[in-house]
């Protein structure tokens, strides 16, 4: 019953300032009573809660198992790599080898933090890496490697391949290593 109240006082408060707003011509700064701050008309209500924001879905890029933001894509259940541009195919499917079950090459999104056209390994007495493209922590990068004997975590590829991933990625760059 007082909700009922309330609410007839507040509309007859909002008429009688439409209706001297409209008498002065409509110049008069007259703020009506709903934009006023007030009690609220009820105190058994509970606010609604905001809903949550909802998540984009990433979108993939065709033929590949990456998104449109990968520059590179690895698949390691495929055992095959792509280079990506704007989520289009520009190189691949490669033929790849990744880390083996006790360096399993990791999974997820990462960036190209560095490139050294012949690196030297310190952990296994200074093997040859050529056309490395590092970008995953511990030293995990693409470089010209075996296809036949599984890695310490890198993604080996062939002398071909390994030269077009150096050439193409750049620092920054995405890489995608799924499952």
């Amino acid at each position: 019953m007082r909700v009922r109240r309330v609410l007839a006082a507040l509309s007859t408060l909002a008429a009688a300032a439409a209706l001297t707003a409209c008498s002065a011509g409509g110049t008069a700064d007259v703020k009506l009573a709903a934009e006023t701050p007030s009690a609220p008309a009820s105190t058994t209500s509970a606010a609604t809660p905001a809903p949550a924001p909802v998540k984009a879905k990433p979108v993939m890029a065709a033929g590949v198992p990456c998104t449109i933001t990968a520059k590179a894509c690895v698949s390691l259940s495929g055992k095959q790599a792509w280079l990506l541009d704007e989520g289009k195919i520009v190189y691949g499917p490669v033929k790849m080898l990744p880390g083996k079950k006790s360096d399993p090459t990791p999974v997820g999104k990462w960036r190209v933090e560095y490139k050294e056209k012949m690196h030297l390994s310190k952990e296994f007495d200074n093997a040859k890496m050529p056309n490395s493209v590092f970008f995953a922590p511990g030293g995990i990068a693409f470089h010209e490697g075996s296809l036949s004997r599984y890695s310490a975590g890198c993604v080996h590829l062939s002398s071909a391949a390994s030269l077009k991933f150096f050439t193409t990625l750049e620092k920054g760059d995405e890489v995608q290593v799924v499952r």
